[in-house]
């Protein structure tokens, strides 16, 4: 019922998940990343805890593959779930129970996960992940929005998209990007209108924001 994106970006260090679904809000549940750490994207029959326990495992230092063996083996209904992980190196790991609507799979590689259930079929897939290897120049969020819509043009959901998000992560605790529509018609549309906002004028704020390495932030540097 939902595709997704995991991807970091080898030149920032930025890690990223784009995601879109039939469902009226994906952002919240579905998003869990941590800078320096890693991601993980969990959808089908969602279950949070997937993200949450993710986490924390790569924040132990496990590799994706054994975080994506450890919460599949105690799931109880791993069979409906689907999730994908990235680590901080940028190796991929991705579940997809055998329960899940099809069309279900995934396609992955270094730095970059693209997955989803109840697709039209493997070609959505394999859309947004040319897209997103053939923008390699441009900054993660564009590209996590370019590699959506081009899922999107590719049929995406057999039941049409109502929600979309972009998160991604940089060097603090908090994000740098979160973006999400929820129920509307034209997802893709509203998602693209709020990145352009959000690169204009909320950006350029959260970078001037404090950081652990300066707490006053950038007034605080200035005034220095």
């Amino acid at each position: 019922m939902t595709f997704s994106i995991v991807a970091k970006c080898p030149q920032t260090g930025q890690i990223g998940i784009g995601a879109a679904t039939a469902v009226p809000a994906v952002g919240k549940l579905l998003t869990h990343a941590s800078a320096g750490v890693g991601a993980v994207a969990t959808q089908a029959k969602l279950n949070p805890y997937l993200g949450i326990d993710g986490l924390r495992l790569l924040q132990q230092g496990r590799s994706a593959t054994e975080v994506r063996d450890i919460l599949a083996r105690d799931d109880p209904r791993a069979q409906h779930r689907q999730f994908a992980i990235l680590d901080r190196d940028g190796s991929t790991a991705v579940w997809t129970g055998e329960a899940c609507i099809s069309w279900a799979g995934a396609r992955s590689s270094e730095n970059l996960s693209v997955q989803g259930n109840r697709l039209a079929g493997p070609h959505v897939v394999d859309a947004a992940w040319h897209c997103f290897r053939a923008s390699s120049g441009k900054p993660i969020d564009e590209r996590l929005m370019e590699a959506l819509e081009a899922a999107d043009r590719a049929g995406g959901d057999k039941h049409g998209e109502h929600s979309a998000t972009i998160y991604i992560v940089d060097k603090e605790e908090y994000p740098l990007w979160d973006i999400r529509v929820d129920a509307h018609d034209q997802p893709f549309a509203e998602l693209r209108r709020l990145h352009d906002i959000f690169s204009r004028s909320v950006i350029p704020e959260i970078l001037s924001m404090p950081t652990r390495a300066c707490p006053g932030g950038e007034e605080a540097e200035d005034d220095a």
